[in-house]
């Protein structure tokens, strides 16, 4: 299960060329010294947004916060089943996430 949703994972990342995946046991997305997606132990993935479009996409995908190793990530909605139905939505939340960590000042 896990292994099938890091490939999934991987191939959305390889559909976004301004970044790439890093992690080798917790693979995850940064950029400007944010982290802004992962895959949690239990295969499912989170994706970072400021917080009006996180609670906006939480209404419109019926959607919770995403929980990484039994915290709650801030700012992160999980991916649901459904939603990964359509990579290239995703692909586009990905790029979304990333221009939202741009925006933010570097760590």
């Amino acid at each position: 299960m896990w292994e099938e949703q890091l490939k999934v994972y991987d191939q959305l990342v390889s559909k976004c060329p301004r970044f790439e995946r890093k992690g080798k046991t917790m693979p995850y997305t940064s950029a400007n010294g944010y982290m802004f997606s992962q895959l949690n132990k239990a295969g499912e993935l989170g994706i970072r947004f400021s917080k009006e479009v996180q609670q906006k996409y939480m209404e419109v995908y019926n959607t919770t916060l995403f929980k990484s190793y039994n915290a709650i990530m801030q700012g992160y909605i999980l991916i649901t089943e459904e939603m990964m139905k359509d990579h290239n939505r995703i692909v586009e939340l990905l790029n979304e996430s990333y221009d939202h960590v741009k925006s933010l000042p570097p760590k």
